[in-house]
């Protein structure tokens, strides 16, 4: 598949050019300028041809911005991998000082580049981007990526320079999200499972703001991994900005199939922890949680065990949940995380045979039917796996107004004994035989 990459300086619409090519809102567009960080990948087609684009931060030098260099560095690789670039420029900024920086950075690059003057909205401004042509990268393509006009032209142009052959079909391919809190690593074990420098890693909160979507395919695993912003709690959010980072993650926990809660070992269970399980929970999502900074608690011999412990005595009633120790910045223990990770996949993905699940669960039942209520006994005569995406069992009985939550419970933990379904929320239903 061909890569597109748009560049430029700070706030001159890459993000919603880039949300235009994609076809919905998934870059986080505000008037501030600095605010996409990380390379965000996207996919469009075009006159039969598909191909991936890439949306940057805005390419700065010495402006203050804390971020600037990590952003020039996933600049510069969104340069290196792209087969086609797109250089936004502002028409009512004319050329700046940051411009000149950029297109001598294209130059240099040797790729294809075209030039793309963004906010041309009415006929006046078409004759002001012709100044643009002091930059020495060939015809500006007048568009205003807000409204979409022109955005034909420029796809035309592109999609003649991607390279060619039949594309694949779209394999089904497990959607893992990493979530937490603000600075918890969960940018750091995207990039140690990558690789590469994927995301922007400092020690400030909120450094991530677009979940971000990256492709592994590598030991075995083959799978897309979402890095996500940290999720607060809402009375802490006050910046729009930083609600549409929660709105991204969010979006990110309810399209995937597995979960990676990331956990802080130096700061123990707290409770935004537990509500972001309660948000996996009831996304009926798998779930693997990861103590990281292992590396900085002081242990003995049973403080693995003890932590554990206490960990699943705060997730209660759904405890069997893989808890996996890492160090993401030394690296131990990270592959684990991947493994279980993929075993909870097949866990939520597998489905029992009917007779299978009769043959195992009536004879439990049986020995320790429901308790009679009002005089009544309560008898389940059948069960079912229903077709749904999450494990989801429907128990067939008389009188099933007068099942309650704890046998509920029960039939659960039964599941849970006899097949493995570690990591994935079971929804029990009671239905009239």
């Amino acid at each position: 598949m061909g890569i597109v990459a748009i560049v430029g300086r700070p706030n001159v619409g890459k993000s919603t050019l880039f949300n235009r090519f994609v076809g919905g809102r998934q870059a986080i567009v505000d008037e501030q300028s600095g605010v996409t960080r990380d390379r965000h990948y996207g996919k469009s087609d075009w006159n039969g041809k598909t191909f991936s684009v890439v949306d940057t931060g805005g390419y700065a030098v010495n402006s203050g911005d804390a971020f600037e260099e990590e952003i020039r560095k996933q600049v510069i690789a969104a340069i290196g991998e792209a087969d086609v670039i797109l250089f936004m420029v502002d028409v009512t900024a004319s050329i700046t000082a940051y411009d000149d920086e950029v297109a001598d950075v294209l130059r240099r690059s040797k790729k294809k580049v075209l030039l793309v003057v963004n906010k041309v909205d009415n006929s006046n401004r078409i004759y002001d981007s012709h100044e643009f042509y002091k930059l020495g990268l060939g015809y500006p393509y007048c568009v205003c990526a807000m409204s979409g006009t022109g955005t034909g032209e420029i796809l035309d142009e592109l999609v003649k320079h991607l390279p060619g052959g039949a594309q694949a079909e779209e394999e089904e391919i497990p959607r893992i999200a990493i979530v937490g809190k603000p600075n918890v690593g969960k940018s750091s074990i995207a990039n140690a499972l990558l690789g590469e420098e994927r995301n922007i890693v400092t020690p400030v909160a909120g450094t991530t703001r677009d979940a971000v979507l990256s492709r592994y395919n590598k030991f075995g695993h083959n799978f897309f991994l979402a890095d996500t912003a940290g999720l607060r709690k809402k009375g802490k959010v006050h910046e729009d900005i930083e609600f549409y980072s929660v709105m991204r993650a969010i979006r990110a926990i309810e399209s995937s199939d597995v979960c990676i809660l990331m956990m802080d070992a130096t700061l123990g269970v707290e409770a935004q922890d537990l509500n972001i399980f309660g948000l996996i929970a009831r996304n009926s999502k798998g779930c693997v949680v990861v103590v990281n900074k292992w590396d900085l608690v002081e242990k003995s011999s049973d403080t693995m065990k003890s932590y554990r412990e206490a960990i699943q005595s705060r997730l209660a009633p759904f405890s069997d949940v893989p808890i996996i120790f890492t160090s993401v910045t030394a690296k131990q223990r990270i592959m684990d995380v991947v493994n279980a990770a993929e075993e909870v996949y097949g866990n939520r993905r597998q489905h029992i045979p009917t007779a299978k699940l009769n043959e195992a669960m009536l004879p439990v039942i049986e020995a320790y039917p429901p308790p009679a209520l009002k005089g009544k006994h309560i008898k389940i005569k059948y069960v079912t796996q229903l077709a749904s995406p999450s494990p989801a069992f429907a128990f067939f009985c008389n009188l099933p107004q007068y099942i309650k939550e704890p046998y509920k419970r029960f039939l659960e933990n039964k599941l849970r004994e006899k097949y493995s379904f570690c990591g994935v929320p079971i929804h029990i239903f009671i239905r009239q035989k």
